[in-house]
Parts: structure tokens; sequence; C-alpha cells
């Protein structure tokens, strides 16, 4: 396995620099969030560190060229919009990136990229299942052409007010990502995979990795604490960052141990990335880096 992490957290920075501060720290790989220039911004979204609207054959080549000088690899390129939107506008606008983000995922020789389903917030699972049914398909199938994989998180998107009630992304779940496969059952659409948001559901983290163990095409690093004084006092119907909050990697409720024992049982061996959404490394773009070295200190304890 080799160990990085997402980009989006060294906004300020050039791609240069980013991938100097992961070569200096013993970082082998990099997804790189690939934003449009457009749109609003939300936490942890809109960093673009590669224009990939703007890419051409010569760019991709001065980027593989900086990065095998530097022995950074990039796993994957990133944008997690809603490609569900209710909005037609403005998913149609994510959709085309998502597009954008294939061809320079291929013209990188990266070939995978990591996003979002989406979901209609107000709408039940199964109506957004038949949105699913036409959104998709092409997509994977462009990709398919391509040559690249996609890889889903498992993200709900399930945190602010906004977000409610049904969140901004289907695949959440494992009995959801059986329905989904039932849909698009292709060698090139699988599974992100991120523990910390089956802790906070309540879903066994460690027992999906067997069963989708070929689904499985890029990992996440992320910490949950639950609060169970908070949790006993708003519940689950609750918008969850009433009760829990995101940590670095072992600041929370994740048994990494076993988690990375799982993914060497299933054999994988391909990327893992830190990903820092832990407010008390949010005062600046050090304390950003610094939560990076700390995570990255303490998984080295698993990953070698």
């Amino acid at each position: 396995m080799k160990l990085g992490f997402i980009t989006s957290i060294c906004e300020g920075m050039t791609f240069e620099e980013v991938v100097d501060f992961a070569a200096e720290n013993g970082l082998e790989c990099l997804e790189v969030a690939c934003w449009p220039n457009f749109g609003a911004k939300r936490r942890y979204a809109g960093v673009s560190h590669i224009d990939v609207a703007a890419l051409t054959p010569e760019k991709a080549e001065e980027i593989k060229a900086l990065c095998a000088s530097r022995g950074v690899e990039i796993s994957s390129l990133c944008y997690y919009p809603n490609t569900m939107d209710p909005d037609l506008e403005k998913r149609q606008s994510y959709i085309d990136h998502i597009y954008k983000l294939i061809d320079a995922s291929a013209m990188l020789d990266v070939n995978m990229i990591t996003t979002f389903v989406g979901r209609v917030p107000d709408k039940t699972f199964a109506e957004n299942l038949e949105i699913f049914k036409e959104v998709w398909p092409p997509i994977v199938k462009y990709a398919e052409e391509k040559g690249v994989k996609i890889g889903i998180e498992n993200c709900p998107m399930l945190f602010t007010d906004d977000e409610w009630p049904g969140g901004q992304n289907i695949m959440t779940t494992p009995a959801n990502w059986r329905k989904i496969f039932e849909i698009i059952d292709s060698p090139n659409f699988g599974i992100n995979y991120d523990p910390s948001h089956f802790v906070w559901q309540q879903i066994d983290y460690i027992k999906p990795i067997y069963e989708f163990k070929d689904k499985i095409f890029h990992v996440h690093y992320k910490d949950i604490k639950v609060y169970q004084d908070k949790l006993a006092d708003v519940g689950t119907m609750a918008t969850p960052l009433q009760y829990m909050s995101p940590k670095l990697p072992g600041l929370g409720d994740v048994d990494w141990g076993k988690y990375v024992s799982a993914l060497t049982d299933i054999g994988y061996d391909g990327y893992t990335c830190i990903e820092v959404e832990d407010k008390a490394f949010e005062n600046s773009l050090e304390d950003a880096k610094k939560a990076v070295v700390l995570s990255a200190k303490y998984l080295r304890n698993f990953v070698i």
C-alpha cells in the first residue's frame, strides 16, 4: 500500500509545492483536488491543484515528469459534487466537469477519479435509484472507453441543515452498494472506502471490506469521534455534526490496526490517502500541513 493525502487541505499551495511537501515527508501519493473555477465553495472543497479543463498533453507530460522526479504518484483526480443535484443546470455543470476529470486522468496515466454519486436529498432512495439509472451509465461507459476507474466515496454528505433529510450521496451503505452495483456492474465502477462514515452511521466498517474486496479502488484515512453524551441528548435523527466530529487518524473511534489488517487480508496494495477534516487543525496552512505529518507518523505503524 502507498500512503499519501488529499490535497484539498493545501489551499494556497501550488501543485509543485504540494508534491515537494509530500516528498519531503516520505509520502508516496496524492489524491489531487481538481475543482472547477466556478460555483459555490464548501468546506474542504473548491480547491484546484490541476486545472483539468485547461490540461494539454504538454502540460500533462510536465506534471508526470515532476511527480516522477520527486517519487510521488497521483493516486486519483478528485472532485466531490452532487452529480444528481435537483437543480438540473447545476447537475449538468457537475457532470460536464466529471467528464473533464476522466479525460485528464487518462492523459496523466492516472486512470482513476474519485467522487460522489450524488442524491436528491428530499427523494427516497428508490426514487434516487431511478435518477442514478439516467445519470451514471453514460459516465461509466465513457470512463470504460478511456480506461479510467471511478471510485465513489461512501460519505452521506449529510452534515448540515441544507443537506437534510437524505444527504447528497446515495452510495453510503453496504445495502445501497449492492443495489447500485446491480445497476452498474462494471470493472471501472467501484468504491473509495472511508471507514469514518460508517462509525457515526453505526455500521460495521470491517465486514464490508471482505464482501466488496473487488470493488475497493481507493482508500481514505479519516477518523470520527462520536460524543456519546451529545448523541444521548440529540439522538440519531439530528444532523450528525451535533454529536460527532471528524478527527485525525488515531484521535477518533476507528480501530486502524483492524482496518489495515482487513485491507491486507484482501490483498489490497493500492493507494491510501489521509483526509484531514479535523477542526483542531484549521487555523492555518501550517496547521494543515502539521495534521498531514502527524497522521502519516501515526499510520506508519500500520502502512510501511
